[in-house]
């Protein structure tokens, strides 16, 4: 297939694109480009797509690729058999989906020896050939004929069962009648699902009970209710079966395989050997299909949604210039308490017992301890864990904050992965002195003052933020968090001399290696002060230079536009917007620079090289050195009390900071033990198809009490104010 063919089956799919710009994309992948770069610094040649839809094209062109392997290879096969023909070769190039290419290959395929093929060997496949001429000649004076002994044929009767069989093979494996049965499967069937006899004893909390007798359109199954059902079937709780009307079906083999000839003798024949390759070969083929697409669209859509969410956490705002507590909660092992300056140095650890089964003594003694560090080191932030024992923690730090003569906030922190980072390399390299279990609360601390800078430490996998996570293929899944990392490190940027070798990793054109020679370099060399001294570092050469400078920032180095999102390549048209505008590089930022380049013409700037979405973005940074894309998000939720499930009353309004957010809803923690649930139809007046578009992970949301349910700890909450009366 030609690049203009993959282009054209890629704009086919996605049609708000042009095939233009399918083809620049396409055209600097190839060059070696990366998505965050291309998005940034490439605007004019992709007519300003952003990142996600490069994303797109990226996929879509991996998936033409694969497809245009597969036909090669299928092509070669039949070729090798010596049954390719023209015509053959002609289905294939036209074919655009790899059901299509497959059901043309079935016939081909190297498969187990049938019965049909035993039939074949038999000399049976002229009587088949007969039969489908539809003859007026009765059907068992023809058989006779292929009565032969010695092949294993001993009647007429035995005759015509094996050309029973070649036809009905011929029917499953035909590609026509089994791409329009699979167009009207899935377009009418339903996915019918009940409970199997045991279900209660296997499912004794009742988890799978709305699907114990379950029917709904395939075209309508959600992505949640696929997981879920296909989990209830793994665990042996549910039965689950495709449904369509076979009638249809039976009505369309008849109209292309029976309507078009005179009645004949053979046509009941015909008739029965294409229902027993209905019953047979076809339907249960596109029933695993329907099940495998219903459950690669859940995986999908469940991807995207971890990979959402994860982006929204990733970018939740830095808390700078403070030190923080950062405090692990449990119960018989006691809390670890980890105090970091401003920079996310480590100042103080300790652990201390406020919970029991810790004995009296111990707990007594906690609350000193803690107001003992929150002193020494002039704490002013809190950051705990939301782990085990993490409420108790909570009521704990709450009571004990009020008895300080100064404001102490504390903020309740997504711990998932803390485990994980603390038994990582990277942490056993930064902290070998420490135990395991204390590193955590350092994670804690760091994850308040810079989500992300703390977060690309962890397996992006194990930060619990998506649904049914272990159920999904864990490849595609690593390959999407991987990508929504690149690009949330990439549209902040980082700071290149105290940016981590694990923040480093995620930079635009720089690999693992590329990074931990940016580490060594700076601590051999000393700090960096120009981009252009990147160049000398080992294994570093002009592609990555290209690909990456953009994202590195230098603070007080000797090029204020090293610390702006402007490329040096672009510095020649910076500096002559700044000359034009009359103001000084040291004078970046200020209010009255900000103000002379606001006046600039951009038009001005615009030439044959330089396009005007790149000028734009030139004169917005120029105004902007230092930005950090994170600070326009919403900040931690700080608090100073506490409450209790027992506490809540409907009606009662709360304020809230999103957790996690999936199909069917948003689950908010509004600093009770159980975060609370607002299921998509409570978000807002109108009806919401997709709550992603309403909320994101770490927002902060108002919202209102539904019902609390004490016994099986569950509260419903609405971000709809109720009305009264």
């Amino acid at each position: 297939m030609s690049n203009n063919k993959i282009i054209q089956l890629i704009q086919h799919e996605l049609t708000e694109i042009t095939e233009h710009q399918i083809g620049m994309v396409i055209q600097l992948m190839d060059d070696g480009n990366t998505v965050p770069f291309i998005a940034r610094y490439r605007k004019e040649m992709t007519g300003n797509l952003d990142e996600v839809q490069i994303q797109t094209i990226e996929e879509a062109y991996q998936r033409a690729n694969t497809l245009q392997d597969r036909k090669a290879a299928v092509i070669k096969s039949i070729d090798e058999q010596g049954k390719l023909t023209p015509r053959l070769t002609q289905q294939i190039e036209a074919s655009t989906t790899l059901p299509e290419v497959e059901d043309i290959y079935l016939p081909y395929k190297q498969k187990r020896r049938t019965k049909a093929m035993v039939a074949r060997s038999q000399g049976l496949a002229g009587l088949a050939e007969w039969l489908l001429s539809f003859p007026t000649a009765p059907l068992d004076h023809e058989a006779e004929k292929y009565v032969t002994p010695e092949n294993g044929i001993e009647t007429a009767e035995e005759a015509l069962a094996g050309a029973h069989e070649i036809l009905a093979e011929g029917f499953g494996e035909a590609a026509e009648l089994r791409g329009w049965i699979r167009r009207w499967t899935t377009n009418s069937g339903k996915l019918k699902v009940v409970a199997k006899a045991s279900a209660k004893d296997v499912d004794e909390k009742g988890v799978y009970q709305q699907y114990y007798d379950f029917e709904a359109p395939i075209k309508k199954i959600a992505a949640t209710q696929t997981l879920a059902i296909n989990r209830g079937e793994k665990e042996k709780v549910l039965t689950v079966k495709v449904v369509t009307a076979p009638e249809a079906v039976m009505n369309f083999l008849h109209f292309k395989i029976i309507a078009s000839h005179p009645e004949s003798a053979a046509t009941k024949f015909i008739e029965a050997a294409y229902q027993d390759a209905y019953k047979r070969f076809i339907a249960p083929a596109i029933e695993r299909e329907v099940r495998n697409t219903l459950t690669a669209t859940a995986d999908a859509a469940s991807i995207k949604v971890f990979g959402q969410n994860l982006y929204h956490l990733l970018m939740q705002p830095p808390l700078k210039g403070k030190v923080v507590l950062g405090f692990d909660p449990a119960y018989r092992t006691g809390c670890k308490l980890a105090v970091v300056n401003e920079n996310g140095k480590l100042l103080a650890q300790t652990v201390i017992y406020p919970h029991p089964p810790a004995p009296e003594k111990k707990r007594q003694a906690a609350a000193g301890e803690l107001i003992d560090l929150l002193e020494k080191y002039q704490v002013t932030m809190i950051a705990i864990g939301n782990g085990t024992a993490s409420r108790e923690s909570e009521q704990f730090v709450a009571s004990v904050i009020k008895q300080a003569k100064r404001d102490i906030f504390y903020v309740i922190v997504n711990e998932a992965g803390a485990s994980v980072y603390s038994a990582s390399q990277a942490a056993r390299d930064e902290f070998p002195d420490l135990p395991v279990e204390r590193r955590s609360a350092i994670s804690i601390a760091r994850r308040l003052q810079d989500p992300l800078a703390e977060l690309v430490k962890i397996d992006p996998e194990s930060i619990g933020v998506g649904q049914y996570q272990h159920d999904l293929p864990s490849k595609e899944l690593a390959n999407e968090l991987d990508t929504i990392v690149e690009r949330a490190v990439n549209q902040v940027g980082v700071d290149l001399n105290t940016a981590s070798a694990q923040l480093l990793t995620h930079i635009s054109g720089l690999s693992s290696t590329i990074a931990g020679n940016i580490v060594q370099y700076r601590d051999d060399q000393g700090r960096f002060t120009t981009r252009t001294a990147l160049k000398k570092v080992p294994r570093l050469g002009p592609k990555a230079f290209e690909q990456a400078a953009g994202f590195l920032r230098i603070h007080d180095g000797q090029n204020p536009l090293d610390n702006t999102d402007i490329h040096p390549e672009s510095y020649p048209v910076a500096k002559k917007i700044m000359a034009a505008a009359g103001v000084a590089a040291a004078d970046l930022g200020s209010a009255q620079a900000n103000a002379q380049i606001q006046q600039v013409a951009a038009a001005n700037f615009v030439t044959g090289e330089v396009g005007a979405a790149t000028v734009h973005d030139i004169i917005a940074s120029l105004q902007a050195p230092g930005r950090d894309l994170r600070e326009t998000m919403p900040a931690p939720l700080l608090r100073q009390d506490v409450l209790t499930m027992a506490d809540l009353k409907v009606g009662m309004k709360l304020q809230g900071t999103v957790r996690n957010v999936v199909d069917f809803g948003a689950f908010v923690d509004i600093g009770v033990k159980h975060d609370g649930l607002v299921h998509v139809s409570k978000m807002a007046r109108k009806f919401v198809r997709d709550p992603k578009t309403v909320v994101a992970v770490g927002d902060i949301v108002d919202v209102w009490v539904v019902s609390v349910d004490l016994d099986r700890e569950r509260i419903q909450l609405s971000m709809v104010e109720p009305t009264e009366g």
